[in-house]
């Protein structure tokens, strides 16, 4: 990641709580003062980035008890910050949200991530993302020890069923793909049944989805594959949960792919507290 980017990232968000200033340091005199962020719930860390280059460009001293993807109690401090009082209190906000946000999709792929640690299965992130938010969203979940599926619509093809529609012979397509498409560039195929699966792997499909099968039908998939197409990796997605996960890493997929590490996270608590 860039750290320009990451810098952009929060003046960005930090203009949206300043507006055309904040009104107390329009008033108080800054002083020199101590800080820290308190856990007031128990989670998986992941926000060190953007917050060390905010405190690069804005001039605070932070001092981390805590790195990116480990884990902590409620009680714990994470990061001692030393820094203008009015520089601080106007980031506070900012800071906390980052951290947050970002804290909360760590902690929750981090249980998706232990549910299967065991099975090999990969777990994997989708483009279910807040607008703007993707590449903030995507590495916190790699803070979680989850894996970045495609980024976006250009670095791997993947059709799905309102794609699928549109063709009218998927043979022929793929073979106009070849010729059009980077050299090291993937095809993933969604399909909803064996026999989609099927038509994907004759095509040269690099990777297969198991769209919304159930655990029995997702057996028959990886049988097929093992026995015709070997190197075609299979993931399995659609309605993935905490309760479900392991049943579908132990049915022989490569990964398994999910939104919901990022738009069913719950926040977890967090403070920051002046010591003056």
């Amino acid at each position: 990641m860039i750290k320009e980017e990451a810098i952009a990232f929060v003046k960005a968000a930090l203009a949206e709580d300043l507006g055309r200033g904040d009104l107390f340091a329009r008033v108080a005199e800054s002083k020199e003062v101590s800080a820290y962020i308190l856990a007031k719930s128990d989670g998986v860390f992941a926000g060190r980035y953007y917050l060390d280059a905010a405190a690069e460009h804005y001039g605070v001293t932070l001092s981390w008890q805590i790195d990116d993807g480990e884990a902590f109690s409620a009680g714990m401090r994470l990061v001692q910050i030393q820094g203008e009082s009015t520089t601080l209190l106007s980031l506070e906000r900012t800071l906390l949200n980052i951290a947050l946000h970002a804290s909360s999709i760590a902690t929750l792929t981090a249980r998706f991530v232990e549910r299967i640690a065991d099975t090999g299965v990969k777990m994997l992130d989708t483009r279910k993302t807040r607008p703007l938010l993707r590449n903030f969203e995507k590495y916190a979940v790699r803070c979680g020890g989850g894996l970045n599926h495609r980024m976006g619509l250009d670095d791997c093809l993947m059709l799905k069923d309102t794609h699928l529609r549109t063709i009218d012979d998927l043979q022929r397509f793929m073979q106009e793909v070849r010729r059009k498409i980077p050299f090291t560039t993937k095809v993933e195929i969604e399909c909803e049944d064996l026999d989609a699966v099927k038509r994907a792997m004759r095509s040269g499909a690099d990777i297969v989805m198991c769209d919304n099968m159930p655990p029995e039908a997702i057996k028959e998939v990886v049988a097929y594959r093992n026995a015709h197409y070997p190197h075609i990796l299979l993931e399995a997605s659609g309605n993935i949960s905490l309760e479900n996960v392991r049943d579908i890493a132990l049915c022989g997929v490569d990964a398994i792919s999910s939104g919901s590490m990022i738009h069913q996270a719950q926040w977890i608590d967090l403070s920051m507290r002046v010591e003056g």
